[in-house]
């Protein structure tokens, strides 16, 4: 959501006019009024009401019509039931390609007279979920107004994709939609390079690489206090698939071998944490050393990150495009000053980043040695009040500068 809310806040200082097309009732996690202050004035937002089975979801498991439904397979219960594992199958291979497919033709119905209506000079739809890309495929075949793809995730190769329990016809129409998808529109826009040269090699002819950003206004903090203790801070939700447990052994072992560590460590996850995390936290004998707070708005997250001594990072290790991920975060934590610890793979868009930018570490997932040693020298810096960093070559990856790149394949695109 962020992505394109900054997109929208910049797009008018390169010569767009964002129009927005959201549903009137959609369903959503969370909610966070502080980023309303974003969205620019007067810009023009078209909503018409649309069906999501969420509701017929909770009714059936007898959970609250204010329950919100959780994203990322991120779990409170520690077993699950046999009917949540129903779910997941049915989200798989009947929800193709999501859950947001009954979106797909009221939208192209509502859009159709709209853009008739209405003058309109290019079509972005942005996925996850992919089914906005179908009401943009279809509008563009209809109306052959050029059609920009923003791929925020990809599709197959997403992490979760191998946790829906997809048959084989499935699989087969999940692959068949997304090469009509990356075929069909007359430009793509990824956010890794790894994103850039998988959907080239499936056929993608106009493939723009924009990554995910940082507003410098968000990150203009004031008088921030440093955290007094060794923080290492996590922002953003935690599901099972990303569950440390060679940062927790690592943490574990310097607690029994450092003296005062375990009184100076401070394991500070701030979003949603699944059960199992929380669990294997305890297991390694950190439970007194943990601190969880479970959502927090875009504004607090920024000082939070700034406050904290160390940012963690985490990448799924058996996710097909691992080497691929760059999340919204990542960028942030680069803005914010503090020097980044990243579990992931070394050979991957974030590592090549962080080594260019000086801005922080990454070790491998199992890597225990490594792992140790990483955060050893890190404490190492916080004893000796080091820890200060001004990572280099960051300022372009501004939003200001990114929505400066999406003007420019906007008018290519519209050009051709």
């Amino acid at each position: 959501m962020q992505r394109w809310l900054k997109f929208a806040k910049y797009l008018r200082e390169f010569g767009w006019e964002p129009v927005i097309y959201t549903p009137s009732n959609p369903e959503f996690p969370v909610i966070d009024d502080t980023l309303y202050k974003d969205i620019p004035a007067g810009i023009e937002v078209i909503r018409t009401p649309i069906w999501e089975p969420y509701a017929f979801y909770r009714k059936i498991t007898g959970k609250k019509s204010t329950v919100k439904i959780n994203s990322g397979f991120l779990n409170h219960k520690r077993s699950p039931g046999l009917f949540e594992k129903f779910s997941v199958w049915v989200r798989g291979n009947l929800f193709i390609p999501d859950a947001r497919k009954y979106w797909i033709r009221p939208s192209v119905r509502f859009l159709n007279k709209y853009l008739r209506e209405h003058h309109i000079d290019a079509i972005v739809s942005t996925g996850p979920p992919h089914s906005m890309h179908l009401i943009a495929k279809a509008l563009k075949e209809h109306l052959n107004i050029p059609w920009l793809a923003d791929f925020r995730d990809p599709w197959t190769d997403i992490d979760y994709y191998k946790d829906l329990k997809i048959s084989a016809y499935a699989d087969k129409k999940h692959k068949s939609l997304e090469l009509e998808t990356i075929k069909g529109c007359n430009a793509m826009v990824v956010v890794s390079s790894d994103m850039k040269v998988n959907y080239e090699r499936m056929g993608g002819t106009n493939v723009n690489l924009i990554t995910n950003g940082f507003d410098t206004e968000d990150m203009d903090l004031k008088d921030v206090v440093r955290d007094t203790k060794f923080s290492i801070s996590h922002i953003g939700t935690l599901p099972p698939s990303l569950n440390l447990k060679g940062l927790w052994q690592a943490l574990a072992d310097l607690s029994e071998t450092l003296p005062d560590f375990r009184n100076n460590l401070e394991i500070k996850l701030i979003g949603k944490v699944d059960n199992s995390i929380t669990d294997d936290i305890t297991t390694f004998n950190l439970a007194n050393q943990f601190t969880g707070i479970e959502y927090v708005t875009h504004d607090k997250a920024a000082l939070l990150m700034k406050q904290s001594a160390i940012l963690l990072l985490a990448i799924n290790k058996d996710s097909p495009n691992a080497k691929g991920i760059l999340t919204g975060k990542f960028f942030e934590y680069l803005a914010s000053g503090r020097p980044i610890f990243a579990i992931g793979p070394p050979d991957g868009d974030l590592s090549a980043i962080l080594e260019a930018s000086e801005a922080g570490y990454i070790s491998e997932y199992n890597d225990l040695e490594g792992i140790k040693k990483t955060v050893l020298m890190l404490y190492e810096k916080y004893l000796s009040n080091d820890l200060n960093h001004c990572p280099k070559g960051i300022e372009k990856y501004s939003r200001r500068n990114l929505t400066s790149e999406l003007a420019g394949v906007l008018n290519k695109m519209i050009e051709a």
